[in-house]
């Protein structure tokens, strides 16, 4: 099966993550298909960037979304919500 998963890149104590589309049974910090975004975790929330329309067609080929990814996933349209409110 093909997932949607994290992808550890940083360094000791400064992690730095791919979001990547992977076979769930590759390495954490393996082999994967594409990168289709980044996450850093060491600013605040979080600073996510994303290649929607990569995120939605593995979507619709059959890619399924670790609880992770959509979490975070959760939490970026979250604050892009809440800024688009404030403008």
């Amino acid at each position: 099966m093909v997932r949607i998963r994290l992808a550890r890149a940083g360094t000791k104590k400064a992690p730095f993550y791919r979001i990547v589309v992977a076979d769930q049974r590759a390495a954490r910090g393996g082999r994967f298909l594409e990168a289709i975004g980044t996450f850093d975790p060491r600013h605040g929330d979080g600073i996510v960037s994303i290649k929607t329309d990569r995120l939605a067609h593995w979507q619709g080929l059959g890619a399924q979304v670790t609880d992770t990814v959509e979490s975070v996933l959760k939490k970026q349209a979250k604050a892009a919500a809440a800024a688009a409110a404030a403008v």
